[in-house]
């Protein structure tokens, strides 16, 4: 028997994103910002010779350019949002956007930990009151733009629950929480700011208790700490740039929607993957005991709300075991 196919719609419209627009503007004030901080931090650290506040200053050059990297990502999302080559929208423009920033991240930690080695090796006389200075200055621009950027961290929530009617009710609040292009931006000036605090805890150490080795072994702490981070956002930003997760709580939610049918249908085949915000596509076959269409199935997908593309195969067994 010749399988029955339905998807909710042939188009791609309903995928497109709107964008973050209050983030794409809060983002460039961020690069502006945090380059004018860049500069004065790495000259600061090469004039009074500090080396937590000169892996600071680096670490901060990164930034200017994974903030800039996240606009220029936006813009671009925003330009080609419409254009028919992109099946599933421009959103992943801007997780690409999270991933680049992220190997910058790990290129900015292996730096800070080589100079700093190399400074916990050859020591230098630090100017600590100078260097304190600019450390505080650099922790409250740190702020600043965290501030600027916070709305990555909108919390996300997930709502079940029954109607009067009896159906059973799913209700999904997404967030910026999905914007990984903003939250790769956010996690940049976090790790400044940490480092910025470790900056100053390292100068204040050397100044009153003499100290000196705290310099270099907070530029490696950290560096570490950079490193942990920058990991953590590429896993994230990989699995959806590769289309590994199929161990996401949709697909539990598909498997259960099918599973909980009074129709007799098995699961032979199912694909899903991310196209937006906490939106995902969704290809099920299905094997089906009864005489029942696809459109039924789809009916029970329909609510959740994060499935905005379903195609739906059924293949039933009665009329294979019959014909």
């Amino acid at each position: 028997m010749k399988p029955t196919l339905s998807s909710p719609d042939n188009s791609h419209s309903h995928v497109f994103d709107e964008g973050n627009p209050l983030a794409e503007r809060n983002t460039r004030w961020a690069v502006v910002v945090t380059a004018v901080m860049m500069v004065a931090e790495i000259v600061g650290g090469w004039v009074y010779n500090s080396m937590a506040l000169l892996a600071d200053g680096w670490h901060m050059s990164s930034h200017v350019l994974a903030l800039g990297l996240a606009a220029v990502a936006y813009a671009a999302a925003r330009r080609l949002a419409h254009d028919p080559r992109f099946a599933f929208g421009t959103w992943k423009i801007e997780v690409l956007s999270g991933y680049t920033s992220a190997l910058m991240l790990l290129g900015v930690a292996a730096l800070m930990l080589f100079q700093s080695a190399e400074r916990l090796i050859s020591p230098m006389v630090i100017r600590y009151d100078q260097a304190i200075a600019l450390a505080v200055i650099g922790l409250l621009v740190n702020l600043v733009c965290a501030w600027l950027l916070k709305d990555g961290h909108a919390h996300h929530g997930h709502h079940h629950g029954h109607s009067e009617t009896g159906a059973h009710d799913h209700h999904h609040a997404h967030s910026h929480e999905h914007d990984l292009n903003l939250r790769s931006a956010y996690v940049h000036v976090i790790t400044d700011a940490a480092t910025s605090v470790l900056a100053i805890i390292a100068l204040t150490g050397g100044k009153y208790w003499g100290a000196d080795w705290l310099d270099p072994v907070m530029g490696i702490v950290g560096g570490v700490l950079v490193a942990v981070w920058a990991v953590g956002l590429l896993r994230e930003t990989g699995r959806i740039l590769l289309d590994a997760e199929m161990d996401a709580p949709v697909v539990t939610e598909v498997r259960e929607a099918i599973d909980s049918s009074p129709v007799d249908a098995t699961i032979t085949d199912l694909h899903v993957w991310r196209v937006g915000k906490g939106k995902y596509a969704c290809i099920v076959s299905l094997a089906v005991a009864e005489n029942v269409g696809a459109d039924y199935f789809r009916q029970r997908l329909g609510v959740h709300e994060e499935l905005v593309h379903v195609t739906i195969e059924v293949n039933s067994t009665h009329s294979l075991r019959t014909s």
